[in-house]
Order: C-alpha cells, then structure tokens, then sequence
C-alpha cells in the first residue's frame, strides 16, 4: 500500500497553507488601504493648494498684466519645490499654458477637464498628461471683480503615491512576515505534538484503528474498564455497562460515585493489581482480574478486566449439593447396611422378636421424617435436600431438626435458587455446631406465607455471630471458621478465604437480592438467619443485608 502523509503532515500544510491565505489576503487589503489613503490625501493635498496658490495676490497681479508667462513660470516652480509635487499649471481660460516644468511646452494647450472650474468650481480627477498619470486638481483664479481670469492646476504623479504606499507598506510586510513565521513555528510545534500522539499514524490508519478498537470493545465477551491516575473511569465497554449496570454518562466520572459495591469499588479506585478475583456484585459473581499499565514511563491508569461466573457458581453450587445428596445416599447405605446385618444377626440367633422390633423402629423413625417432609413440602427439590441434609447431619453427629410449621406450597422461586439458599444455610449451620459445644443441632423452618412469600429461617447452636462481622459475613471471601471466638460464617479465620471458600453466604445474598428479598441475622444460644424472598425475581438489590 501507497505510503500516505501522517496526519501531523497534512494538518501542518493544511494551516500553513490557511496561514499564507490569511496573511496574504490582510497584506492585500492593507496595501489597497494605504494606496486609496494615499490617493485621497493626494487629492486633498492638491485641492488645498490649489486653492491656496489661486488666492495669491502675485498670482492675480500676474493675470492682470500683459505676458502672464514671465511671472508665474518662476512662481510655479518655486511653489512646486516647495510643495512636493511635480507639476504646477497655470493657464489661460482657453487651456494657454503660462507655466510647466518643462519649459518648452509653455503656450501650448493644457490637457484635461477644465469645464467646471471656468464656472467657479473644483475639477478633481486621475489623468494621463504629458508627465504621466497623476492625481491634479484644477481651480479658477478671480479677479478683484470676482471675474475667472484664468486656472491654476497642480498635480501629483502616481508614481509618487506609489512611493509613498510602498514606504508605508514596509513596516506592514515586515509584520506580515514575522506574524507567518510565528505562526507556521507554532503549526510546526503543534504538527510535532500531534505526530507523537498519534504515532505518526495517517487519517486512514486512525480511523481503521478506531474502528477496529470499536468493533473489539463491543463484541469481547469480557467487561473491560479503564481508570485513570485521577480515579475517574476513562473507558467501559458496552459488556462492563452491562455487568455492573452503569449508567450511559458514566465515562469521564469519578469511580467512587457510580455506587459500586465493595469490595469492586476499592478495587478500581485504589488500582491494585488483582489476579482472577471472585467477586459478588448484585446478582452477578464476576472474575476480576486488574493491572496497571505505563506508557513512556507515564502512569496511565489501570485496566481492569470481568468475566461472569454467575452461572458457574451456581452450576458449581448445584454440584456441591449434590454431592451431598451423594454423601447422604452412602451414609444411609452404610447405616442400612450396619442394620440389615444386626437383624440377620439377630434372626440367625433366633431372636426374631428383638429382630422385628429393632427394624421396625428404624424403619418407623426415618419414614416419619420421610412422609412429613413429603407431606408439607411440595416442591421435591427442597424436601430432597431437607432428608438428604438431616442423613448427612446425623452422620456427623448433628441432630438436624426440621419444625413442624414448615409448608412449602409451589412458588415461583426455581429450584436450583431454593437449593442454593437452603444447602448453603444449612450447611453454614452445620459447620457452626460442629464447632460449638454439645449437644449440636441445627433448627430449620420454611413456610409460604400467605402473600406468598417464602420464609427460611435456620438456627444452629453454635457460639453465634460476632456483631463486628454482621455487615461482612455476606460479602464473598470473608470467613470465622477457624478464628478464636469465631461464630458462623464460612470461610477460614483469618477473614480471608482462599478460592473456592467463602463464598456460600455470598451466593445465598444473591438469592435475596435476585428475588428482591430481605436477610435478617441475630445471636441467641447461636447464630439464627431467617430470610423472606418475593415470589418473582426483582433484578438487582441492596448490596448489604
């Protein structure tokens, strides 16, 4: 491809070019000033001495006696050397000159308009006479009678207006030269600033690279931001205005005042280098992933990239609570398999009486739970995980306790979010009894109220929640399981979990504000959450309980 002038090139031709017109046309109509100023004063001047020279009393005196010529040929000239000017005419009504500069040409007749000044006027006009074009004024001479007794004309030469405009003009060009060469050094100047911002790139390869950038920003399937020195967002693609719900003028503001959640919003704000980091905004669990970038050892900003894993860690939920349905299905074969031996056992030592009662009670008690379960809670779901999570709690020496005003009609919250919110509070619950004092149990309650709300409520006997962590236990990362007093948010001790843990109650708060519900937490003997959800998801809500 044809090498073509980078846009700092053409922008500079362009304004020098637009500089020499500019110049150019204002020394053009300073040069037509200054020539019709001269001319006019020109005229002015020969009028006035016109005027003047035909008033003298020498000059009458001369008209009134015989050969004129004798007196006014000396005047004339000495009146023209006095005066600047380069001819001085007198004459006789029927043109007879009486006076010229050059001598030979006395007597013969003057050339020009003389009509309007042998009727008592002023004739001023441009001419070509004998000398050249000039500029002359022509005036009568009276007598004492007031009677035109003959003219008087003097003149300039063109020539000499043209002197005296170029006299004029001088200082005019040398400031026109000196305002072009100020001006094509700051083009220049600028020409310069603009090739190395724009790399020396011409109008086509910016515009291709414009459209290429455009076309990448809005087809990447990842968020990306971009975050100034100044903390104000200097670019955000039409996938992060999606993620993170930001309005349409959101581009040149302070990050701290678009109303990002924490932990995102310190994140941007402070221009941290963060590596694939989990975070809970909204409804949405995203990746983010942030690093700084320089540029000619300037600090440009930070370039912040999201990916959404909404719908694997849900999917990533899902899994865990089928494992412990898993988990629960082994423990209960293994607790079936422990039984059915005891009462071979017993049937083999012919106490088939001991044999019958000890299968029946256990057949009894697991089947109640079993039928009232079935019985009050309708969606299948649910009443799964509830006897898949009271096999798994018993197993781990956690007696799990399903109230008996749990009632659960069909609603419209999906399966998959009531498995997520009931697993992972349950869950939580089970892990904080494990690390209380015995007796260990875990109270659970769901219900459908009569708006049609669902209520959770799970209490465990734990040591319960600490009041410092109750704005932080919903936020992804943040755990008190292995800390020193710690209570009933999942996670490890420090307050920093590492991937993959800390992130239950982080789900379970996306449940809430994906159905626009409400999350209570309090401690009594333990932790108690309870939770309201709408029957329909409301989109985005509150970011802290």
């Amino acid at each position: 491809m044809r090498n073509r002038p980078s846009l700092a090139r053409q922008l500079f031709v362009l304004q020098l070019a637009v500089i020499v017109v500019l110049v150019g046309a204002g020394a053009l109509l300073v040069v037509l000033d200054a020539r019709d100023d001269s001319e006019e004063d020109a005229e002015r001047k020969v009028t006035t001495l016109s005027l003047g020279v035909a008033e003298l009393p020498s000059v009458r005196d001369a008209y009134a006696r015989p050969a004129p010529q004798r007196t006014l040929q000396p005047l004339a000239e000495s009146v023209r050397a006095a005066t600047d000017t380069d001819f001085v005419v007198f004459m006789a009504p029927d043109r007879t000159r009486f006076s010229h500069p050059d001598p030979e040409r006395v007597g013969r007749p003057f050339l020009g308009k003389i009509a309007p000044a042998l009727e008592g006027g002023v004739v001023t006009e441009t001419y070509r006479g004998t000398l050249g074009p000039s500029v002359r004024a022509v005036v009568p001479v009276r007598d004492a009678a007031g009677r035109v007794r003959g003219l008087v004309s003097i003149g300039i030469l063109r020539e000499q207006i043209g002197d005296d405009v170029r006299r004029r003009l001088a200082p005019v060009g040398a400031v026109s030269g000196g305002a072009l060469a100020v001006a094509a050094t700051g083009s220049w100047g600028i020409s310069r600033r603009l090739r190395r911002q724009t790399f020396g790139l011409g109008a086509p390869g910016i515009a291709r690279l414009y459209e290429h950038h455009d076309a990448v920003l809005r087809t990447v399937r990842e968020g990306l931001l971009i975050v100034g020195p100044g903390g104000r967002l200097t670019l955000a693609n039409d996938e992060a205005r999606r993620l993170l719900g930001l309005p349409e003028d959101a581009e040149g503001r302070p990050v701290a005042g678009l109303g990002l959640s924490a932990p995102l919003g310190g994140m941007l704000t402070s221009g941290t280098p963060v590596r694939d980091e989990l975070c809970v905004v909204g409804d949405r669990v995203l990746v983010v992933n942030q690093e700084r970038f320089r540029h000619d050892g300037r600090e440009l900003g930070a370039v912040t990239t999201l990916r959404d894993h909404t719908d694997l860690e849900a999917l990533a939920g899902e899994l865990a609570s089928v494992r412990g349905f898993a988990e629960a299905l082994r423990a209960q074969a293994h607790e079936a398999a422990n039984r059915l031996h005891t009462v071979v056992t017993l049937v083999e030592l012919g106490r088939t009486e001991e044999a019958v009662e000890f299968a029946t009670v256990e057949l009894a008690s697991a089947q109640q739970l079993t039928d009232r379960l079935t019985g009050s809670v309708e969606e299948p779901a649910l009443a799964a995980l509830l006897l898949g999570k009271a096999a798994q709690a018993a197993e781990r020496g956690v007696e799990l306790d399903v109230t008996d005003d749990t009632a659960v009609t069909p609603t419209r919250i999906a399966p998959r979010d009531l498995v997520t919110l009931v697993g992972n509070l349950v869950d939580n619950a089970i892990e904080a009894a494990l690390a209380g004092e015995t007796p260990r149990r875990v109270r659970v309650t769901a219900r459908t109220e009569g708006d049609g709300a669902l209520y959770v409520r799970v209490a465990d006997s734990g040591r319960g929640v600490d009041g410092a962590h109750l704005e932080a236990i919903f936020r992804r990362g943040f755990s008190t399981k292995d800390a020193p007093g710690g209570g009933s948010a999942d996670g490890d001790g420090d307050g920093r979990a590492g991937r993959g843990r800390g992130l239950g109650l982080a789900l379970v708060k996306q449940v809430i504000n994906r159905y626009d519900g409400e999350v209570g937490v309090h401690s009594g003997d333990g932790a108690v959450f309870t939770v309201r959800l709408r029957t329909g998801p409301a989109g985005r809500g509150t970011e802290a309980p």
